[in-house]
């Protein structure tokens, strides 16, 4: 570690890895209502519970991202953070929004848009928050080096945090709403997070392997320029079917089949520079992980979301188990896994400590990695069937649901292995083992080179 104010992204990472943790039960345990559906129905209700799964995965990658903007940022900019007091005032903005979501949650209180349920202060406080991380990133950026992985990650978060306005608009006309509720949902994580999770990838990239800085800029650019192109116009996948002209149907189609573009090169750009660098770092864990991330990543945003992406095929197959199965693989690979390359890079700087604990970290890899393949498998299956007895044979949902159980029962299996993964990571990077524990100088010098 190089600059004392990078310390603020631990706090950041810590409270990610809280939130991480609750996800992935929540997830578990709205797996277990697929396959017992009255399990918890009066006490806590399966629209509650899928609602703190999904709003505390989205948090724990945003503070991932901010966590990870503050750690990079300083090394690229050479300077410190402008102000690291704002830093933690932003943190606690969050995570007080989002304790304050959850108990609104539990008591009925919220907006019911999917994704965007929390009430209208912590919508405000989430504004507040990203408008003091923006100036903050934004001084510390103007006033040091620029280099394409800062101009790139603050291109993103800029985007991210300006496309959350879109969160207040809320139209009577029901079109309108969908068309403002996909400018966040799909701008977020299929154009501006993909900005940053180039950027991300790209500065392990240059201190994992070496390779030389106009290299790795070189992939960044084209990896953005095909993001930006493809993720906007691609966003008419979603427009298919809200009452928008039907020339939707034409722009959804042809762009968003390009959208597998940037998630190849970035599947090749993580290859090649480990290809070329040819070097020994000694944080094999973080490599794994990030070679993990931008290949899933292809496999679950690309494959998988290709597969249903054409009209003639969404007619049938939107909301179906198949699309789940390509929203967990595309966000466990692009940026659960991105997020999880950080930390085990960076974590062991932070607390001035050798890469530990790397054998428990890389055996979650597998861990979590293979469960989510076979939920992906299974959920892929399942939404197979479901769209052939109802949308094509006819038959009633309930009457499928039924049907599919042996899928969700498998399903909460793989899910067990994932949140077992999970813990399993947590605890690597939560306890090093004495003997590994040295001082920091040398450390500092080789992990943080």
């Amino acid at each position: 570690m190089k600059y004392q104010s990078q310390k603020v992204a631990l706090a950041y990472f810590a409270c990610a890895l809280l939130l991480f943790a609750v996800q992935v039960m929540g997830g578990l345990l709205a797996g277990w209502i697929y396959v017992s559906p009255n399990f918890l129905a009066e006490i806590l209700p399966f629209n509650v519970i899928r609602m703190i799964h999904t709003n505390a995965l989205i948090v724990w990658l945003l503070l991932g991202f901010f966590g990870s903007a503050y750690f990079l940022l300083p090394e690229e900019a050479e300077r410190e953070i402008y102000s690291v007091k704002l830093a933690y005032i932003q943190l606690a903005l969050l995570m007080v929004g989002t304790l304050g979501a959850v108990g609104s949650y539990l008591v009925g209180i919220h907006e019911g848009r999917e994704f965007l349920e929390q009430p209208l202060w912590v919508k405000i406080g989430i504004l507040v928050a990203a408008l003091m991380f923006l100036f903050n990133i934004s001084m510390t950026f103007l006033a040091g080096r620029k280099t394409a992985v800062t101009n790139v990650l603050l291109l993103g978060l800029w985007l991210l945090c300006l496309l959350w306005v879109f969160a207040f608009i809320n139209p009577d006309n029901l079109s309108l709403d969908k068309m403002y509720w996909w400018f966040v949902v799909h701008l977020w994580v299929e154009a501006t997070w993909e900005l940053v999770m180039a950027a991300i990838l790209a500065f392990l990239m240059l201190k994992l392997t070496g390779v030389d800085r106009e290299v790795v800029e070189k992939w960044l650019y084209i990896i953005v320029a095909t993001a930006l192109v493809s993720g906007i116009l691609g966003t008419g996948h979603h427009f298919y079917w809200i009452g928008t002209p039907g020339y939707w149907q034409w722009i959804g189609s042809i762009f968003s089949t390009f959208e597998i573009v940037p998630f190849f090169l970035m599947m090749s750009f993580a290859f090649v520079m480990v290809w070329k660098g040819r070097r020994n770092h000694p944080n094999k864990a973080a490599l794994l992980w990030s070679l993990g991330s931008s290949t899933v990543a292809f496999f679950g945003a690309g494959v998988w979301g290709f597969l249903h992406t054409l009209h003639g095929v969404n007619y049938y197959s939107h909301g179906t188990q198949i699309t789940a199965a390509h929203g967990h693989l595309a966000f466990y690979g692009a940026y659960v896994a991105l997020n999880l390359a950080v930390f085990t890079y960076a974590m062991p700087m932070l607390r001035e400590r050798a890469p530990y604990n790397q054998v428990l970290n890389m055996a979650s890899f597998w861990l979590m990695t293979g469960g989510m393949a076979f939920m992906t498998f299974v959920l892929t299956f399942a939404g197979t069937v479901q769209t052939h007895l109802q949308r094509v044979m006819g038959m009633y949902y309930m009457e499928v649901q039924d049907g599919l159980s042996l899928f969700y029962l498998m399903r909460f299996g793989a899910g067990a292995a994932v949140v077992a993964g999970a813990l399993l990571f947590i605890y690597s990077l939560a306890f090093a083992r004495k003997e590994e524990i040295v001082a920091p100088g040398p450390i500092t010098a080789v992990a943080g080179e």
